[in-house]
């Protein structure tokens, strides 16, 4: 096997870390003084071996799904983002399909590797080794989902809406297999990023999952308040004061070699509820902690590899505004940010490195907050 840490650094730029994170939106911004098309995700497949119950894109999943357009007409676009820094590759499980894989996974991995471009995918790891090993040469990040401390809770999660009883048994044996997959690319030298969703269900157990996350190896532990959106709007919402408690709580307990990420949270330096303000200068504060801006509608524009439509994000109920077919996509991002929607969330406060709520956060906590008129309080 070759390992991902055998991989010369082809970029020429610094490593990924907590002090370089190219899905930033802040990032570039900072660099060019405007938002810009940096980012772009992929959705490869819309076919996957579990039903989690909090699954964003779980309204697309389907048993057998039509062709991709050509992996050529893609590339085409890709050439055409002229600031691209990183792609990200999403489903569905993207490696479901060996074809896909090989097909259009590795090319377009190779592709990024070949540009400087970092690259990202968000699997499940529980399919056989082999698939991720293949992966592994030309990846930067492997994204997967870690929200369990037992393989019950990883069975009553993962297959809470696949429509017909799972087994148990097969459940353990998934359960077993994502942990010791997850393993093997961490100690191959791939950056394993794990991440888990503050909800009903872990929001007092953060800290036991954390320990579990630091156990595989995982280089990085990505934690991001669930909102309720698509196909998970139905589960129960807790409150900012529970978030609260679960960030704290990581922060006590956490294992400080670990790079913890945080996103889409719902506290900002602007805020008048004081505690927010006290979380955020704790997390400010904290070694090989950072708390990243959503990229999505920032420096980011999802792309449907079936139809070619173009989304702010895969899972946004905001309908495409554009097709690869007839668009380049700089110009389709222009077109976004004279979007009412993008503008009602255009803000950016250099003392708090913060670019504002994303729609989500707006929508659920500061429908009728005008940020761009706010300043930071900074303590």
């Amino acid at each position: 096997m070759m390992k991902a840490a055998e991989i010369s650094n082809p970029y020429g730029q610094p490593e990924l870390s907590p002090a370089y994170d190219p899905w930033d939106p802040i990032t570039s911004l900072r660099k060019y003084g405007r938002h810009l098309l940096t980012s772009v995700e992929l959705t490869v497949s819309n076919l996957c071996n579990m039903r989690c119950e909090h699954c964003a894109v779980g309204d697309t999943l389907v048993l057998a799904e039509p062709a991709k357009l050509p992996l050529a007409s893609i590339l085409q676009r890709l050439d055409e983002v002229e600031h691209l820094q990183t792609i990200s590759i999403t489903g569905g499980e993207p490696s479901f399909s060996g074809r896909t894989v090989q097909d259009y996974i590795i090319p377009l991995l190779k592709y990024a590797r070949g540009r400087g471009v970092r690259s990202q995918i968000n699997s499940n790891v529980t399919l056989d080794y082999s698939r991720y090993e293949a992966i592994a040469p030309y990846l930067d990040v492997m994204h997967i989902s870690f929200n369990y401390t037992t393989a019950d809770d990883f069975h009553q999660v993962g297959f809470a809406k696949s429509g017909h009883p799972v087994p148990r048994e097969t459940a353990v044996r998934m359960y077993e297999r994502m942990i010791e997959n997850a393993r093997k690319l961490s100690e191959g030298g791939l950056l394993v990023s794990a991440e888990s969703m503050i909800n009903f269900r872990t929001h007092e157990k953060i800290a036991d999952i954390h320990r579990l996350i630091v156990e595989m190896g995982c280089r990085r532990h990505e934690v991001h308040p669930m909102y309720p959106s698509a196909f998970a709007a139905d589960l129960p919402v807790i409150g900012k004061e529970e978030m609260r408690a679960a960030v704290d709580t990581l922060l006590k307990e956490r294992d400080p070699s670990i790079w913890m990420l945080f996103g889409t949270l719902p506290f900002f330096q602007c805020n008048e509820d004081e505690e927010d303000r006290r979380l955020l200068s704790r997390l400010a504060a904290a070694p090989n902690v950072t708390v990243r801006n959503d990229p999505d509608g920032r420096n980011r524009l999802n792309v449907n590899m079936f139809t070619g439509d173009v989304f702010v994000t895969d899972f946004s109920d905001v309908p495409a505004f554009g097709n690869i077919g007839g668009d380049r996509l700089d110009d389709l991002f222009q077109r976004w940010l004279g979007h009412p929607l993008a503008r009602s969330v255009d803000c950016h406060c250099p003392a708090a490195g913060c670019c504002g709520p994303n729609l989500l956060v707006k929508d659920m906590y500061y429908r009728d907050a005008d940020f761009s008129s706010r300043k930071a309080i900074i303590l």
